[in-house]
């Protein structure tokens, strides 16, 4: 991806050059953009896929652990696999320069056919002196029967035939819950187990040939070798004895495919729109096609709203209007490697900062896929793999120092599907605007008032308390309390995503948004709520725009909201830890609650190349964190300075501040040794947790920068009697 950045900054650069020297080009004069030869396939295509499977591993073992020792005792269910159907749909982007095309593509398919073994067998004969005859599986057929990827593709096209490889990261392939029965249900004979899992990469490869049928329509026949790992269960009775299941999933896969590529121009044709101020109002002109003014320059990261400034939205007319994109495709790659050296601690806990100090990296690769369904509609998917852990695994810290970093990590690569959703505008009238293709974004042009409405799976960041200095862990602050209000405990999974709906209605100045969203089905869990407003969290913003100070426009904005899920009480678990002479335990008492919150944030350009943000936040410290972080109270602000006076615009400073805190229930919880989200050192002599965070920015060329980070950290999970903590961090960002 690097490459291709450079590849295009050079075509960039050797254009302007020539533009300099040969002066304005005439119209007549602009060569057309040579189409390779034979058949193009360029473009953003879709398609149908159909085949069939050929599973490879069919046994399965069952092995007693804890107390039955030796193979006599393992047990060995009949498989149940078989060859099976797999059918699903793609989305892909290819790259052509001459006869060499470059891709990626992302597919979801139903894999029909595996199966673990279910039913009742009989015990291998070393059971009889235990007095049992057989044993039962209890499984579900249909969970994990899919796999998903996220792939590149390479190929050799002459004339109408594409000839390919391929390789990616993969998912799916998992088994529920299952139960294992010995003889009967009497006590100590029934095991259950949780969802399989596995530490190892999931991938697929293989190649294919594509035949061009048309300019846009084509087919192919593949071949897929899919590893979906080993699968590791473990049946617990709740006793002496375990048994523990390893099953690796592997399968052949042959299908054919049906595709339709929407071609190398993603631009719709040019709309004539009504002139201003012309006679009777019924001439039309045909609008010109303007060049997008800030394409270059880095993106403010990844973006479901386009009623923010860092949406890149520039005002425009309707005889200065661009045409709309069809079609995008937008891909990144961040490199971030954190760590600090000992530091003091009079003790640690389960959720503290090792003294040792250490050392950890993250990665994180995604591509963008984005096509306008109708007017005003759009359709995205964001495919994700990311790999790595954050310092502590995610713990020691309430503002955590790296937004790079899930609270959930893994040592091999594995593939996610953050955001998959729909965006609905309807414009209201008013000035029009330029949207600049980005990251979830098609370019085009938009009513300057305008109702949005977008479903689907997304961040709620992504959504409310933007702020352009500020928001984007991958081009600028990595605090999460810097990029964030640290007391905004909004609706996500463990990875920062959920399911939802919200609506955002601007008009001249000002900016409402309201949405609901599911919590997770527990505080801090990987898995969203299933049942819809069992547990649910409603979120309002208002945003009010100005030109106050410094003839620059600023933002305030105010936002509200509540949580509803089933949440524990601080005082409640301190009460009963004292009662029962236990460690107390919020997760105890967990009953059907309501907790609110809220915030203000500002931001304020000073010129062009200064600005100034400050947020505020404050919720209902009573409750226990749910999603986001252990803080109740959070004050942060600071500035970023682009870097035109030293004639390196792309380069940033950025220097910030912040000061959590927490509540009163909040303190006696975690003095007496409790456990939250995100800290827990067994004790704490209470003080504010204090951060300061600086960055500088260096451009590498276009969309492509490297960035170093230190943040100091005082009374880290707001304990005097450890710390502070000198962070350091190196970040390599590139996308286009």
């Amino acid at each position: 991806m690097f490459a291709l950045h450079a590849a295009v900054g050079v075509a960039k650069a050797e254009d302007a050059a020539s533009s300099k020297t040969a002066g304005p080009p005439k119209a007549e004069d602009a060569p057309a953009t040579p189409a390779p030869r034979g058949r193009d396939w360029r473009g953003l295509y879709l398609g149908g896929l159909l085949g069939g499977s050929i599973p490879l591993d069919r046994s399965e073992t069952l092995q007693p652990v804890g107390g039955l020792i030796g193979p006599f005792y393992d047990l060995h269910p009949p498989s149940q696999e078989r060859g099976g159907i797999v059918f699903g749909g793609l989305a892909g982007y290819n790259f052509q320069a001459g006869h060499v095309v470059l891709g990626a593509e992302t597919e979801l398919n139903l894999l029909e056919g595996r199966r673990g073994p279910s039913g009742t067998f009989l015990a291998p004969p070393a059971y009889a002196a235990l007095g049992v005859a057989y044993y039962s599986l209890a499984r579900p057929y249909s969970d994990g029967n899919y796999f998903a990827s996220f792939r590149g593709r390479v190929g050799y096209a002459i004339d109408n035939a594409l000839l390919y490889a391929t390789f990616g990261v993969a998912t799916g392939g998992w088994r529920s819950a299952s139960g294992l029965m010995l003889n009967n249900f009497a006590p100590g004979n029934l095991f259950t187990s949780g969802e399989t899992a596995s530490s190892r990469m999931k991938y697929v490869a293989g190649g294919g040939l594509e035949w061009g049928l048309d300019d846009h329509w084509s087919a192919r026949v593949e071949y897929l070798f899919l590893d979906q790992s080993y699968g590791t269960q473990l049946f617990d009775n709740g006793a002496s004895y375990d048994f523990v299941s390893k099953t690796r999933t592997q399968s052949h896969i042959f299908r054919l495919g049906l595709l339709y590529n929407l071609g190398a121009d993603n631009l719709l044709p040019k709309a004539d729109r009504k002139k201003e101020g012309a006679e009777g109002g019924g001439e039309t002109q045909e609008s010109k096609q303007t060049a997008w003014p800030n394409v270059a320059r880095p993106t403010e990261g990844e973006r479901t709203s386009t009623a923010s400034d860092s949406a890149r939205i520039n005002p425009t007319t309707p005889q200065d209007t661009p045409q709309e994109e069809r079609y995008s495709f937008h891909a990144q790659s961040t490199e971030l490697a954190q760590g600090y050296p000992k530091l003091f601690a009079l003790y640690s806990g389960q959720n503290s900062l090792p003294p040792s100090g250490q050392v950890r990296a993250t990665n994180s690769t995604t591509g963008y896929f984005g096509m306008r369904l109708w007017e005003g509609g759009e359709a995205y998917v964001n495919p994700e793999i990311d790999q790595g852990y954050g310092i502590a695994n995610t713990v020691g810290v309430a503002g955590y120092p790296s937004a790079e970093a899930y609270k959930v990590g893994h040592a091999r690569p594995y593939l996610r599907l953050p955001r998959y959703f729909v965006r609905q505008t309807f414009g209201l009238g008013g000035e029009g605007e330029t949207i600049d293709p980005g990251q979830n974004l098609l370019g085009g042009s938009v009513d300057a008032n305008r109702l949005t409405f977008t479903i689907g799976k997304y961040s709620v960041a992504d959504i409310f308390d933007d702020n352009r200095y500020a928001h984007d862990g991958r081009n600028g602050f990595i605090n999460w309390s810097v990029i964030d209000m640290g007391a905004f405990d909004y609706p996500a999974d463990a990875y920062g995503y959920t399911e939802g709906v919200s609506a955002e209605w601007k008009q001249n100045w000002w900016t409402v948004r309201t949405g609901a969203f599911q919590l997770s089905n527990v505080p801090n869990s990987e898995y969203i709520e299933p049942v819809l407003l069992r547990q649910y969290g409603v979120v309002g913003e208002i945003e009010a725009r100005h030109e106050l100070f410094f003839d620059q426009p600023g933002k305030v904005k105010l936002l509200a909201f509540a949580d509803t899920g089933y949440m524990g009480k601080y005082d409640d678990a301190v009460y009963l830890g004292l009662m029962t002479s236990t460690t107390p335990d919020v997760s105890m008492n967990r009953i059907r609650r309501t907790k609110v919150g809220g915030g203000i944030n500002i931001e304020q350009p000073y010129s062009k190349d200064l600005g100034f943000f400050l947020r505020a936040s404050l919720l209902n410290g009573r409750y226990e964190s749910y999603e986001f972080s252990d803080i109740q109270r959070s004050l942060s602000g600071g500035f970023v300075l682009k870097g035109d006076s030293w004639q390196r615009p792309r380069d940033a400073i950025g220097v910030a501040g912040v000061v959590n805190g927490l509540s009163g229930s909040q303190v006696r919880y975690f003095a007496a040794g409790g456990l939250g989200i995100m800290i827990g050192d067994g004790a704490l002599n209470y003080n504010g947790e204090h951060i300061l965070e600086t960055y500088y920015r260096y451009s590498l060329g276009d969309g492509v920068h490297l960035t170093g980070d230190y943040q100091l950290i005082q009374n880290p999970a707001y304990n005097k009697d450890r710390g502070p903590a000198n962070i350091f961090a190196l970040r390599l960002h590139g996308e286009f």
